[in-house]
């Protein structure tokens, strides 16, 4: 059996950056090596595409440092020839840029990149415009994602309901009149100010007094000017992986899945923040299914179905929900590319399902190649 050419894209210019190399890692160490020959690419902070840098499969949050991709002697450029398509990967010498020489014929691309400039449509576009398959899903449910304003207008739309909220112009807005367009659409505190097009969880704050809101809105700010100010919701945070391989499948749900925070039974005014999420092992655990009625947890599997069409989804997407009290399920937001490491939510719900970390990446990428 002929082996298939894929490349792997991790890194990149997001704040996710480090989150994209472990994840990327995972992938990397898993992956079926005798149906695929891979090529792993990486994309510095600043945007350079690069082979040949330090192994990403050692890629880890252990250390002091986070995992980055860095230019070495050893790595090369990367350059894209969009006209030439799926032969239009090249690198050069990195002692002699006019040195340039092809990457090999590349039969699909997995974007392992979380964030933007990599989950916010712009690769895919690329990908598009080449002719390239890429696992994932495509330009308008990216971008629409990546923006929480925009997935609540789109799901709104559809009949789904979201917390209540608002979105402000972080450059132009002061704390007076944020507080003005807060009471005008009658949220209630708790607030979660949170930028509109970022992820795992960096610039959120948890807001309980008026007087701490403009703090909030500068910190969210400093990584997106679109700024989201939400209503808390009384509720259990509930997850669902979704997965369409390939074109005209069907959208398999898993059970639903919760992250449990740990230190809230100690009474510790907790949520799910980039230290629980990735640093600290005993800030949380992850439970699929989760402990909730069958009933409920069918109603949260058919909002996620739901919520995945209606975004025109692709490949794999992670829909986060709220449970209320009162079994009221709203989307909280959709990733389309979610954490992606061996004991990240969305490779443990399909586990659960008995499909193994290494034959869901095996489906996603068999989906392109049809």
């Amino acid at each position: 059996m002929t082996k298939k050419r894929i490349a792997v894209l991790y890194g990149g210019r997001a704040d996710e950056h480090p989150i994209s190399c472990v994840s990327a890692a995972g992938v990397l160490n898993a992956i079926d090596a005798e149906r695929f020959d891979v090529l792993p690419i990486g994309i510095t902070k600043t945007g350079q595409w690069i082979v040949d840098g330090p192994d990403p499969r050692n890629a880890n949050l252990s250390g002091e440092a986070m995992p980055e991709v860095t230019v070495t002697a050893t790595s090369r450029p990367v350059m894209l020839d969009v006209s030439l398509g799926k032969d239009g990967f090249f690198a050069a010498d990195p002692h002699n840029p006019t040195n340039i020489a092809p990457l090999g014929h590349v039969d699909a691309v997995f974007p392992v990149l979380h964030g933007m400039y990599g989950e916010d449509g712009t690769v895919q576009g690329l990908l598009e415009m080449m002719g390239v398959p890429y696992v994932g899903c495509g330009v308008l449910a990216s971008a629409a994602c990546m923006d929480k304003h925009y997935t609540k207008v789109l799901l709104n739309a559809a009949g789904i309901p979201t917390a209540p909220g608002v979105m402000v112009d972080a450059r132009r807005i002061s704390a007076a009149e944020a507080l003005e367009q807060v009471e005008q659409a009658g949220l209630q505190y708790p607030l979660f100010v949170k930028p509109s097009r970022s992820g795992s969880s960096f610039g959120v704050t948890k807001v309980e007094q008026p007087a701490a809101l403009g703090e909030a809105i500068e910190k969210a700010g400093k990584h997106d000017w679109k700024v989201l100010i939400e209503q808390g919701i009384d509720a259990r945070e509930i997850e669902c992986a979704v997965l369409r391989p390939g074109e005209g499948d069907e959208p398999q749900v898993s059970q639903p899945g919760e992250i449990v925070l740990d230190r809230r039974e100690t009474g510790d005014d907790q949520f799910y923040d980039f230290d629980s999420k990735y640093l600290d092992s005993s800030a949380s655990h992850v439970e699929v299914p989760a402990n909730l009625p069958a009933e409920t947890l069918e109603r949260v599997r058919e909002v996620a179905r739901r919520a995945f069409v209606a975004v025109d989804g692709a490949g794999l997407s992670r829909v986060d929900t709220f449970v209320t009290p009162s079994g009221t399920v709203m989307v909280n937001e959709i990733n389309t590319m979610p954490g992606f490491t061996p004991i990240s939510l969305y490779p443990k719900a399909w586990e659960a399902a008995g499909i193994s970390y290494a034959a869901l990446i095996t489906r996603l990428i068999e989906g392109v190649l049809r």
